[in-house]
């Protein structure tokens, strides 16, 4: 390599993410907005953890997974959202290349295990209603574990991958990126380097990662649908039905805005829908999670009822 062409390349140390809003009056509301959505957030994941550890109906499976998946949620914004309001305080928009890097790492691991516990709770719900007799046996507490030590161990297998990839990458200008945190889609088009390795990556892992486990749950459900169907009881299909409606809402929430962020390959710019997507996989569904399994579901909600106020609801 000729020294002359290092010597005059200029490594980027640090990204400017140009955030939300430009101005700083707009800026002050965003700051309260999301201030307000973390604390939300992370007060109702709590919440459910808290109603998932006194309650000792709710000490099966499908709570052990939601419980897993509450506290993912809390680690979701907040490796994205404290940092955020951090820059809106400073009113500094900069953000360290090993920051970044981490930052980057850890929210896809985070999204990473949301993706498989999914499934799994999918998984759950299938052998409960579809094979009843021997889901103690199927979904025992060893069974439960190793589902969530595998969800880690994939997840953290694309993260490194993803990250180790990036590092591969030439960053010598520009370095503003238009969005409010660092990932790969948004990172890419500042690289002075060929992104084309590090895209088809994220194309594969993102179909391993997203493709497999939509085609399982979509499969688990079309087996509960039928199930459900044929229950003879209003009541109990009623039951079955919420159930696994919560679990599909926040699916679909989730696989949704997922599946737009990162599946488009050959898209050159951020865009303000990009963010939009963003606000939604950090912020939006991490606060809805809480409300959209506790809404309906009566067990969730004389948990809560005793974790605030110390007593069980009448009747």
């Amino acid at each position: 390599m000729d020294p002359d062409i290092e010597t005059n390349r200029t490594t980027v140390t640090e990204f400017v993410l140009l955030g939300l809003v430009e101005t700083e009056k707009l800026q002050s509301v965003v700051f309260v907005i999301f201030l307000f959505a973390y604390l939300v957030t992370v007060g109702g994941n709590l919440s459910i953890l808290a109603a998932i550890v006194v309650e000792p109906k709710l000490h099966t499976p499908m709570y052990f997974f939601l419980g897993n998946l509450s506290a993912l949620d809390i680690g979701c914004i907040t490796v994205t959202v404290p940092a955020m309001l951090s820059r809106l305080l400073s009113h500094k928009r900069t953000i360290s290349y090993g920051a970044c890097l981490s930052q980057l790492f850890f929210f896809h691991l985070l999204a990473g295990v949301d993706c498989f516990l999914l499934t799994a709770m999918a998984y759950d719900r299938f052998l409960a209603i579809c094979r009843p007799l021997t889901y103690s046996t199927h979904m025992s507490l060893t069974i439960q574990r190793i589902l969530v030590a595998a969800s880690w161990a994939c997840a953290l297998s694309n993260a490194l991958t993803h990250t180790i990839a990036l590092t591969t990458l030439d960053f010598c200008g520009p370095n503003e990126s238009n969005h409010f945190y660092c990932d790969l889609p948004q990172l890419f088009p500042l690289s002075c380097s060929s992104t084309q390795l590090n895209e088809l990556l994220l194309f594969g892992l993102g179909f391993i990662m997203a493709g497999s486990p939509v085609v399982l749950i979509i499969t688990s459900y079309a087996h509960v649908a039928a199930a459900v169907l044929r229950i003879r009881s209003a009541e109990g299909r009623k039951k079955a039905f919420s159930t696994c409606g919560s679990h599909l809402t926040v699916v679909c929430l989730f696989y949704g805005t997922g599946i737009f962020n990162y599946m488009r390959l050959g898209s050159e710019e951020a865009s303000d829908k990009d963010k939009g997507v963003g606000v939604f996989n950090t912020v939006i569904n991490p606060m809805l999670n809480p409300f959209i399994y506790s809404l309906r579901n009566p067990d969730v909600q004389g948990a809560l009822l005793r974790v605030f106020v110390g007593r069980r609801p009448a009747g």
